[in-house]
């Protein structure tokens, strides 16, 4: 059989990563896995690389990427009130369609193939995702009561009727209310219904902060993730975002509605927001995922780093070594993303598996020694070392070269209309 591109003698991200194979792929699928002889039209050497699925961020406001170090070191509601909100009222298409190519190359250099995102003007990011190849889950981000904030529920009904399933299917749409402190019940209750109808899940963010689930017991008489389960939410599948503040109640009605969490772990430490007990909802077999949230709350959107960090603070949190080990890091950053945003067939190398897989060049000092390739994956390596990236079958980046996008006139572009954005 001639595969469409054929990856020879790669070592494979599984258990210790020994393992060294040929990744046959066809179409948009893995269609072989072995050690046999294979060709395809297209050959990529994977000598001393390792495959591995590549990373599913599950909670990101792409376009955001444009005000990146523009308001840092500041907690998380005076940095959305008195930075943030101004910012974003003054952005146009332009704005958000540079931002989102930016956003894009850097998750395609660092190994991200799959992105869920929240935030506005979503058709300039879904025609950039069209473009760069690039999987996408997007999100019309909602959130008001009033007769001029509806025009946005609409626009989110338009946009999920334009978009849901173009670019291959590597484009899904989803329904996305901001937060409880931003949307009443009212309004919520609109958005879960356009969810129901339309038969997709939800993407919002819950208990981020003390204050936010503070102000939600004191006007709302409960928590925000006992808020949404009693309106009626958590009957669609939902990705909640961030999570940091929630008691065994709010766990236990996590887990029964099987909520997916996106643990969000560098952006909640640098806006002060606090550590989400995720050890814990581990132990009550939630479903974690990890996002990297916006740049300008996070500064970059490297998966790696917040792999990294989520495995430290939850071994940190437990005082067992053993909870989040790396193969199960590895998982929780490409399977478990897939499994949050109802991807059935993606996040691992198997055959049969949506054909999304980055190759890591094992080249630099800190790979060595090779006792185990994954450990030295969540551990030790950079995502500078990403080599090669195949989205839906498609080679998206080369020996470091993004092949479907100009990498340099994004750097200009965006770096010119952010200074000018924030100068008006």
């Amino acid at each position: 059989m001639n595969y469409d591109v054929v990856i020879k003698d790669v070592y494979l991200a599984k258990g210790d990563g020994q393992e060294v194979a040929n990744i046959g792929i066809t179409g948009n699928k893995i269609t072989y896995i072995g050690t046999e002889k294979i060709t395809g039209k297209e050959t990529i050497d994977g000598k001393d690389m390792l495959a591995a699925p590549g990373w599913v961020n599950t909670h990101t406001h792409l376009a955001m990427t444009l005000l990146r170090s523009y308001a840092d070191d500041m907690q998380l509601m005076p940095w959305l009130q008195e930075k943030i909100w101004p910012i974003e009222v003054k952005m146009v298409k332009d704005h958000f369609m540079w931002g989102s190519y930016l956003g894009v190359v850097e998750m395609i250099k660092n190994g991200t193939t799959c992105f869920n995102d929240m935030y506005f003007m979503m058709e300039e990011t879904a025609k950039v995702v069209e473009k760069a190849g690039i999987r996408g889950v997007l999100t019309r981000c909602v959130m008001g009561d009033d007769p001029k904030n509806d025009i946005r529920l609409q626009e989110s009904r338009e946009f999920y009727k334009a978009w849901n399933n173009q670019a291959n299917g590597r484009i899904k749409v989803v329904y996305g209310p901001h937060a409880p402190y931003t949307c009443t019940n009212r309004y919520l209750q609109q958005v879960i219904e356009d969810a129901k109808k339309d038969n997709v899940l939800i993407h919002m963010h819950l208990a981020e902060t003390q204050f936010e689930v503070d102000t939600c017991i004191k006007e709302k008489g409960k928590t925000p993730i006992q808020l949404m389960d009693s309106l009626g939410m958590f009957e669609q599948p939902t990705v909640a975002a961030h999570c940091v503040y929630v008691n065994d109640k709010d766990m236990d009605i996590m887990q029964a509605k099987k909520v997916a969490v996106a643990h969000n772990p560098q952006s909640n430490l640098k806006l002060s927001s606090g550590i989400a007990p995720i050890s814990k909802m581990l132990e009550k077999d939630i479903l974690v995922s990890v996002g990297t949230d916006g740049t300008s709350s996070n500064n970059n959107l490297d998966m790696l780093e917040e792999i990294r960090t989520a495995c430290f603070l939850a071994k940190c949190d437990s005082k067992n070594p053993t909870v989040l080990p790396a193969t199960q890091a590895l998982e929780i950053g490409t399977y478990n993303g897939a499994k949050a945003l109802r991807i059935d067939n993606l996040g691992k190398l198997e055959t049969g598996y949506l054909a999304d897989i980055v190759l890591y060049n094992m080249n630099e000092p800190y790979w060595y020694p090779h006792h185990n390739l994954v450990s030295n994956l969540i551990y030790a390596a950079s995502s500078n070392d990403v080599d090669t990236v195949i989205v839906d079958g498609k080679v998206l980046m080369k020996k470091r070269e993004i092949l479907t996008l100009d990498e340099e006139k994004i750097k200009f572009e965006t770096n010119k209309i952010a200074k000018e954005l924030v100068k008006q």
